[in-house]
This record gives structure tokens, sequence and C-alpha cells, in this order.
């Protein structure tokens, strides 16, 4: 079991409040990371549809996360490239999510409003026309990771998803609202996992 501090401010843990539902152990605040599949973020997409071949130039899947890229450390949006979209896409949307905090799954980035042809978003930058919405933090846009100092590494979910209709989702849109909008109308996603501690 990691060792865990007490008292610590609000700017030295990531996470306080749940953004999605978490397990009872982690609502007890139990920082042990799960072993790999449990809890993971919810999955929107039904069964049979597309992948999307989602990768980062900064990092490789199911590994470290680079410190530039977490909230203490530069707290700039990661790279991000990702497969052709199904015909049929409307839009496209990104979210960030950790499972492993202590107060439930906590999100650290949603994007919407990306166009079909979209492949990628650049370092610390997005698309014309994307929209930003509100991370765990409270802030819009990217919020990097900040896990609290002695947990074991947290895994950090990537997720694109490509769907039939516009999700009508304006600035500071949460991850709740992105999981319900997307829920049935997923033609294809993508998932690159990211891992970070401190």
């Amino acid at each position: 079991m990691p060792h865990m501090r007490r008292g610590r401010s609000r700017t030295d843990r990531e996470e306080s409040q749940p953004d999605q539902p978490a397990d009872d152990a982690r609502r007890q605040g139990n920082p042990k990371r799960a072993a790999k599949g449990d809890h993971e973020p919810a999955n929107d997409e039904p069964p049979g549809t597309g992948n999307l071949e989602l990768h980062s130039a900064a990092f490789s899947d199911h590994m470290l996360i680079p410190e530039r890229y977490s909230r203490q450390g530069g707290n700039v949006s990661p790279p991000l490239e990702w497969g052709q979209a199904p015909d049929g896409t409307v839009e496209l949307a990104l979210l960030c999510e950790d499972p492993d905090a202590p107060g439930g799954t906590f999100t650290h980035w949603v994007v919407t409003g990306l166009p079909a042809d979209c492949g990628g978003v650049r370092e610390g930058s997005l698309p014309s026309g994307a929209t930003t919405g509100s991370n765990g933090f409270g802030d819009l846009g990217w919020g990097g990771p900040q896990p609290p100092v002695g947990d074991n590494a947290h895994r950090y979910f990537f997720r694109v998803y490509a769907v039939d209709r516009p999700l009508g989702l304006g600035s500071g849109a949460t991850g709740r609202d992105v999981h319900a909008a997307v829920a049935g109308h997923t033609l294809a996603s993508g998932t690159l996992m990211g891992l970070f501690a401190r």
C-alpha cells in the first residue's frame, strides 16, 4: 500500500471530487492503483464499433508521460494523432481521464467540436473550431497529471471518439457530458494510456 500523507492542500494533490462514479475503495480515498482492466473509464461505444489507432509522439502506450505535460512541469497538452475517421463521422471528441484518483475518476481534458477530417492535435494547441471543456481542476482545457505524492503510477486514458451527430456541447462541458453525448452515437474510438507518478 503506497504511503499517503494527511492534510495535503489542494495544490499538492490531484483530485478531491470525482467526475465519474468510482468503486467503494476509491471513494474511501484508497490510492492503490487498480489492476489493469479494473475500473477503467466508461466504455461508451457499443460492440462492433470501429477502432481509431491513437498514439502520441511524446510517449508510447502504457509508458510514462513526460514531466513537461504534468500540471507542475509545464502543463502543456501532449500531441496526439489518430487514424482516419469512418464515413458518416460528423464530429470528433477527446477525453483524458485518470481512474486511479483517490476521489474517483478525474477528468484532465475535454475537447469537442473537432472536425471529422481532423487527424490529430499538436502539442499545446487545438485546431480552429475546437471547443474546450472543463477539467477536474475547474479550468478550461488541459489540466496535466498531478497525482498525490507517493502513489503508484496513475493511469491516464486518452480517448478519441468519432460520432455520427453534432454533440452540441459548448465551452465548459464536462467528461460526464461527453460520455452521455457519445453514448449510442460512436462510430469508432481509440485509446492511448500513459502513466505518471510523483
